[in-house]
């Protein structure tokens, strides 16, 4: 009965080294797949992430799951996103856990440039636009894939304070810009 609650010390190091390596695989994979990856899930998404997830889980319990390799596990992970969080303070690390914001749309022109190496298609900005009540892209001062992979939407109608707008890499008209 207490097989099923305990490990041994060597099953208990294996989990904690599968843990630790199929977090950090997942963390490239979704950095390479883009910052959108995990924001907007799709039915196919939904699919894959459910898979992940399962993976991840039976790789990190391995072969034999008992209480405590659970436990191992999800204590392992808990202090992988902590120690991570605390990695991120520094600049290098932070950048690329969590890349900067990418300017999609500027002055009403799609910056097709940025939209194809952010990975955001036609259909996903247009989607983003139309939650935030724009009409037109003539409204749009600025649309911006967020460090979060979100997409946030300034007007042209107002003033863009600029304070929200210091940590932007942009040009006035850069190159790959173009009327949509």
């Amino acid at each position: 009965m207490f097989d099923e609650l305990t490990t041994t010390p060597a099953t208990a190091l294996q989990v904690v080294v599968a843990t630790v390596v199929v977090y950090l695989v997942f963390l490239v994979l979704v950095r390479l797949a883009g910052q959108r990856t995990l924001t907007t899930l799709s039915v196919p998404d939904l699919a894959c992430v459910m898979a992940l997830g399962a993976i991840i889980g039976r790789t990190a319990l391995l072969a034999v799951p008992t209480l405590a390799t659970g436990v191992i596990a999800l204590v392992t992970l808990m202090l992988m996103q902590r120690l991570l969080s605390l990695l991120g303070r520094r600049s290098g690390i932070d950048r690329w856990l969590h890349p900067a914001p990418v300017v999609l749309v500027q002055h009403g022109r799609l910056l097709h440039d940025n939209l194809a190496g952010a990975r955001v298609s036609h259909d996903e900005l247009r989607q983003q636009l139309r939650l935030a009540g724009v009409a037109s892209l003539a409204e749009v001062d600025r649309a911006v894939l967020e460090r979060t992979g979100d997409i946030s939407v300034l007007r042209a109608a107002q003033p863009v304070d600029g304070w929200l707008v210091a940590d932007l890499d942009v040009d006035e008209f850069p190159e790959g810009s173009q009327e949509p």
